[in-house]
C-alpha cells in the first residue's frame, strides 16, 4: 500500500504526496512571498507550518528558512535538511496523521487553493549556465549547419559544453515573451538585416537547481555532485535562430538567447525522482577520470511540447521527448562546471540544453523539427516553420509511477509582437 494523503488528489495530478515539489508563492495580491509545497490542487504554506512549530527535527527546529521570500537559505542547508523537511511534510499530509488533518484553523491558514495563488521564481538565481548535453540535438544541429560528414565536434564527446546565460531574463511560467529584435545575416552585398527575429524558436530543456555551493578554487567531485543538486524544473530557453547564427562566432550565444528563458514554478526534488532513475547512455570514449562516475544515471521523465496559435481553443502536440536521452548527466555537468575552481552558489540554475530524442517526433526545437525552416509542421489547420506572434508554447513533464505521477506542472509562455 502506497502513501496516501488526507487531501484528495486526482489520479492524474502531477502533485501527489509522493512528489511534494517546492515553490514560492503569494497567497493573495500584495502579500509577502513565501515557500510552499504542491499537494493536489493546493499549496501548503511552509511559513505557516514553521510558525506552528511543526518542523521539529534537529536541523529545521530552530531555522527560519521557511520564513524567507525565496528558497535559497533552504537550498544551501543541504541534503540532510531536505530529507528532514520531506519526511516531516509527508507525515503531516498523511491520511493517518491528525496534527494537520484535524486542526481546522491551521488547515485554513496553511492550505491555499492553487488556482488562487501567484507563483514566483522559486530562488534568487545568481548565475545561469546552459549546457549542450543531448547527442541527438548536437548531431542534428551539426548536420544542419556543417553537413553530415562530421556533425559533432571531437571535443563534445570529452566534456559537457556550455555557455554562461543571462540570469536577469529568467521568468516564471505564464510570462509573455516579446519577440526580440537584432541583426541577421546580410543578403548579398547589403548591410546585415536588422529587425524582429524571423526565426523565433523554443528549446525543450530542463534545469537543475543548485543546493550547497563550493568555495572558489575547490572543485566538486563527480561522485558527490548529487548532494549539490536540489531538484529540477522545466525550462524553455527561447532562441532567435537568425540572430544567433549571425552573432555566435567567435564567442557563442548572446542576444539570440538572452531575451528570455522561462522556467516552471515547481522544483521537483531528486528524492522524488529517485524511483524513476535509469541508466545513462554508455559514453564512448570513456570520460576522463574527473567525469567518470561510479553510478551514472538519468531519470525517466516524459516531456511534451504543445503550441497553441492565437485565437485557437486547443494546443497541438509538436514533440514528445524524454530526459533519459541526455548523454551527459546532471552530476557530470555540475562537476565539470567546478573543475576549474568555479564556485557555484545556492539557487544557481544549470540548463541541460535542448533534449532531443533519436526519432524526428522527439526533436526538441523547431530548428530540428523543420530542419531550419526547410519543411513545415502542422498545427491543425495551420502550419509553422518558426513561432509566430500570439503563439503560446506549453511544456509539460511527468514521470509515471505505480498509480501516481511525479510531475512538473506546465512551463508556458506566449509570443508578443516586437515593439516598433
Amino acid at each position: 500500500m502506497g502513501l496516501k494523503s488526507f487531501i484528495e488528489v486526482h489520479p492524474d495530478s502531477h502533485f501527489p504526496i509522493e512528489n511534494l515539489p517546492y515553490g514560492v508563492f503569494r497567497p493573495e495580491p500584495g502579500s509577502n512571498p513565501r515557500p510552499g509545497v504542491a499537494i493536489g490542487d493546493y499549496v501548503l504554506d511552509l511559513s505557516e507550518i514553521a510558525s506552528a512549530r511543526l518542523f521539529d527535527g534537529p536541523i529545521l527546529k530552530s531555522s527560519d528558512c521557511f520564513n524567507q521570500p525565496n528558497l535559497n537559505k533552504f537550498l544551501g542547508m543541504g541534503r540532510p535538511a531536505w530529507k528532514e523537511a520531506r519526511a516531516t511534510i509527508q507525515n503531516l499530509l498523511s491520511s493517518i496523521e491528525p496534527v494537520l488533518r484535524d486542526n481546522e484553523s491551521l488547515r485554513q491558514k496553511a492550505l491555499v487553493a492553487m488556482d488562487k495563488v501567484e507563483m514566483l521564481i522559486p530562488a534568487a538565481i545568481g548565475d545561469y549556465t546552459d549546457f549542450f548535453s543531448s547527442m541527438y540535438h548536437a548531431k542534428n544541429c551539426g548536420t544542419i549547419f556543417r553537413g553530415p560528414e562530421n556533425p559533432i565536434p571531437v571535443n563534445w564527446f570529452h566534456l559537457p559544453i556550455a555557455y554562461h546565460g543571462r540570469a536577469s531574463s529568467i521568468v516564471i511560467s505564464g510570462t509573455d515573451i516579446v519577440r526580440p529584435r537584432g541583426q541577421g545575416y546580410p543578403s548579398g552585398n547589403s548591410p546585415p538585416y536588422f529587425g524582429p527575429s524571423l526565426k523565433l524558436d523554443f528549446e525543450l530543456e530542463m534545469a537543475a537547481v543548485v543546493g550547497p555551493g563550493n568555495e572558489l578554487g575547490t572543485p566538486i567531485d563527480v561522485n558527490e555532485a548529487a548532494d549539490h543538486i536540489f531538484g529540477l524544473v522545466l525550462m524553455n530557453d527561447w532562441s532567435a535562430r537568425d540572430i544567433q547564427a549571425w552573432e555566435y562566432v567567435p564567442l557563442g550565444p548572446f542576444l539570440g538567447k538572452s531575451f528570455g528563458t522561462t522556467i516552471s514554478p515547481w522544483i521537483v526534488t531528486l528524492d522524488a525522482l529517485e524511483p524513476f532513475a535509469c541508466n545513462a547512455p554508455k559514453q564512448n570514449p570513456h570520460p576522463l577520470p574527473y567525469l567518470a562516475e561510479k553510478i551514472s544515471k538519468n531519470y525517466d521523465i516524459s516531456l511534451e511540447v504543445r503550441i497553441k496559435p492565437t485565437g485557437e481553443e486547443h494546443a497541438h502536440v509538436v514533440t514528445k521527448s524524454n530526459f533519459k536521452h541526455l548523454y551527459w548527466t546532471l552530476t557530470q555537468q555540475l562537476a565539470h562546471h567546478t573543475i576549474n575552481g568555479c564556485n557555484l552558489r545556492p539557487g544557481d540554475l544549470l540548463g541541460t540544453g535542448t533534449i532531443s530524442g533519436p526519432e524526428p517526433e522527439s526533436y526538441g526545437c523547431l530548428l530540428e523539427l523543420t530542419w531550419n525552416g526547410q519543411k513545415q509542421i502542422s498545427l491543425g489547420g495551420t502550419t509553422r516553420k518558426f513561432l509566430e506572434d500570439g503563439d503560446e508554447v506549453i511544456f509539460t513533464g511527468c514521470s509515471k509511477g505505480n498509480g501516481y505521477n511525479v510531475g512538473f506542472g506546465a512551463c508556458s509562455g506566449k509570443i508578443l509582437p516586437s515593439p516598433l
